[in-house]
């Protein structure tokens, strides 16, 4: 994390909290072993919307440094579609688990809590200050 800007460290940090808010959340509702297909399945969601987040800083670092918009429009594009592509794969290996084994229907619920870790932590970010020494608001995200 150390080269990642400050909005994208914050965005990390308050997904890891509302993963483990959401966890703590499902381990309370279910109070049995079947809370733990949950914890993972929003673990893995998480650990996947934390991968998002660094490859979104990577390409907007790697567009900055093209000379073409036209090249870096098509790079933002196609690494857009890669990571909800990444999405996709990962909620539908957990849709085919379900179906096909034995597993509870709360791995389902992570999955779809997990999701919404990144849009939490968007949000609180967007609505805090960045440095906590200045004035300055965060920009729009």
């Amino acid at each position: 994390m150390r080269n990642l800007s400050k909005p994208s460290q914050k965005i990390i940090l308050w997904i890891m909290i509302s993963a483990g808010i959401i966890m703590a959340i499902g381990g309370v509702v279910y109070r049995s072993w079947e809370a733990l297909p949950f914890i993972l399945s929003v673990a893995i969601i998480s650990a996947l919307n934390i991968g998002k987040i660094w490859m979104l800083e990577r390409a907007v670092n790697k567009i900055t440094e093209m000379d073409n918009p036209d090249t870096g429009k098509t790079y933002v594009k196609f690494q857009y579609l890669v990571r909800y592509f990444g999405t996709a794969i990962v909620l539908l290996a957990i849709g085919l688990l379900y179906v096909y084994t034995p597993m509870p229907i709360s791995t389902v619920w992570g999955a779809i809590a997990g999701l919404f870790t990144m849009q939490i932590a968007v949000m609180v970010v967007r609505f805090m200050k960045f440095d906590e020494d200045t004035d300055e608001e965060s920009p729009n995200l």
